[in-house]
């Protein structure tokens, strides 16, 4: 019998992020190829839940954005934040979130069990992007998206992100998720990072470390808990309240505290978790992306790459330049 829900998730998601984010990337060829992972690797068992790894995505921003300097750099330069005759509101733009999870969507599908080139070309415009956004905060402090610091901090805020979202709503998480986290280094360490964490332990150290750094700003006030209340917004947007629900009640104690979330009574909790692993779970069904890939390297892996890094320094563009070739 057919999955009716899951096929509802594959056709919006052709319309919503297939066809708009996915262009120029290859899962098919060349044959052998086994991207920066391949078949036998964590990760691609992971992100091939793609429910899960959306889920992940929203809660790794929810917790970015605990740090000022992010909160700023969006709120100056990311299409996320609605803007009137160019001046930013402080309210999130619906179809700039869509934008914004729709490129990392792509990114994190294709950098996992895309072709070698393809997860390559996708690191290297986000590196490119990075290298635009540079700015300084109202407080007077510089911010650049280019500083280890930073770098590190976003890595592990992703990384917590979709490794907690595929432990807690996947029907069959992993045995072992260190092995996803000591893998998925390599996805930090080609856009740009250093010393990074490797294990689930290092990377909640890693966080809970930015701790004196971190605060609410009205950016992030302004889009989360009660605030959002009444907007409108479908519970599986961009901007929901209950995404935002979701979001924070995956976040560590310390960071929950932080964002002021009140934990439900223990039996509301029990239901609403259990209704958000119902749905991940009932929309779940391999992409064409994956099963692509599968077929590339069924009759056995080439060699992959010895290391992401980048080897040689990226050619300065501007930033419409970069969006261009998105």
């Amino acid at each position: 019998m057919p999955n009716l829900l899951a096929t509802r998730f594959q056709q919006s998601f052709d319309a919503d992020t297939r066809t708009r984010f996915f262009r120029g990337m290859d899962f098919r060829g060349p044959e052998g190829d086994p991207g920066w992972f391949g078949p036998e690797s964590a990760v691609w068992y992971v992100h091939s839940h793609t429910p899960a790894v959306i889920l992940g995505l929203v809660a790794a921003a929810y917790i970015e954005g605990l740090d000022p300097s992010i909160s700023w750099m969006g709120y100056d330069h990311s299409r996320l934040v609605e803007r009137k005759d160019g001046v930013p509101t402080g309210a999130i733009d619906e179809e700039g979130g869509k934008v914004r999870l729709g490129h990392s969507v792509a990114f994190f599908i294709g950098t996992a069990y895309g072709s070698t080139t393809t997860a390559e070309n996708l690191a290297r415009t986000v590196r490119a992007m990075h290298h635009t956004v540079k700015g300084v905060r109202p407080d007077g402090l510089a911010y650049d998206a280019d500083s280890p610091e930073w770098l590190r901090w976003n890595y592990a805020t992703v990384v917590w992100g979709l490794a907690t979202a595929h432990e807690r709503y996947h029907r069959a998480p992993l045995d072992d998720i260190d092995r996803y986290y000591g893998e998925f280094v390599r996805v930090g360490e080609a856009l740009g990072g250093t010393d990074l964490p490797t294990t689930k332990q290092e990377t909640l150290d890693c966080l809970e470390s930015y701790l004196p750094k971190l605060a609410v700003t009205p950016i992030k006030a302004f889009g989360t808990g009660p605030n959002l209340r009444g907007n409108g917004r479908k519970p599986w947007e961009p901007g929901s309240e209950f995404m935002d629900w979701a979001a924070r009640d995956m976040l560590p104690e310390w960071a929950q505290k932080l964002a002021l979330y009140q934990r439900p009574g223990a039996v509301k909790l029990r239901l609403r978790r259990a209704a958000l692993r119902a749905v991940v779970n009932g929309v779940d069904a391999p992409l064409r992306e994956f099963r692509e890939a599968q077929a590339r390297v069924a009759a056995g892996v080439t060699a992959s790459v010895a290391s992401t890094r980048p080897s040689v320094p990226d050619p300065a563009r501007t930033r419409d330049e970069v969006e261009a070739a998105l």
